[in-house]
């Protein structure tokens, strides 16, 4: 396990899932912690070795997509495109039907239409959940926020990214905070009646042409 990854799966509070130790009864494969952890180390590998263009941020997983793969941002979809985005191999770490995540949905449409080197995060690294409800979001707490964004920190210092492209308000708060020398881009985010704001914000961003952002929505 890179030492990065190690780092993330040492975090522990009370209400959130840490999907790199933590082992869902309900949905996980046996050896779900494991491979999360394992495919994570390999993006960290892989996009540490050249430099990268941003690392897109958002809040913290959600029990649909970042819970189950342990990828911020990316729902069972969407998970082998994004390791092989990589170069690396990645199977889903649970069992049964595949689930879709709105926000993924969107996020990785954008993504399909942009070449650059991007990297995904959260502010907060785990799933936090309601009481005794594993299955529910909630937003992380002040606690919770300020081991995120050390995380956060040690992050951008290991991958040097140009930019952070901060995806709502929360994430660009938290970035404005802890980062002093990197560029912060804040983007709308997609949910709450965000998309349409934020295909045209990415799209202003990485030069997509409004035909292919027109088609990606389709």
């Amino acid at each position: 396990m890179h030492p990065f990854v190690s780092s993330v799966a040492a975090l522990e509070f009370e209400n959130c899932f840490n999907p790199y130790t933590d082992k869902c009864e309900v949905h996980d494969q046996r050896d779900a912690p494991r491979i999360r952890a394992s495919v994570l180390s390999a993006l960290i590998e892989s996009a540490s070795r050249e430099p990268i263009d941003a690392i897109w941020i958002g809040r913290d997983l959600g029990y649909r997509g970042g819970r189950r793969t342990g990828l911020a941002l990316t729902d069972d979809v969407h998970i082998v495109k994004h390791s092989r985005r990589w170069g690396v191999s990645a199977k889903q770490p649970t069992t049964g039907t595949v689930v879709a995540e709105r926000t993924a949905a969107v996020i990785w449409r954008m993504l399909d239409q942009i070449d650059s080197r991007i990297f995904l995060w959260n502010v907060f690294p785990l799933h936090p959940h309601e009481s005794g409800e594993p299955f529910t979001n909630r937003q992380h707490n002040a606690r919770e926020r300020k081991a995120g964004e050390e995380v956060l920190q040690a992050l951008v210092a290991l991958l040097n990214p140009s930019r952070i492209v901060a995806i709502g308000n929360d994430a660009a708060a938290a970035a404005d905070r802890v980062l002093s020398s990197t560029p912060v881009v804040r983007v709308r985010h997609p949910s709450y009646g965000g998309q349409t704001q934020f295909i045209r914000q990415i799209s202003e961003l990485y030069s997509i042409s409004e035909q292919s952002e027109s088609l990606s929505l389709f």
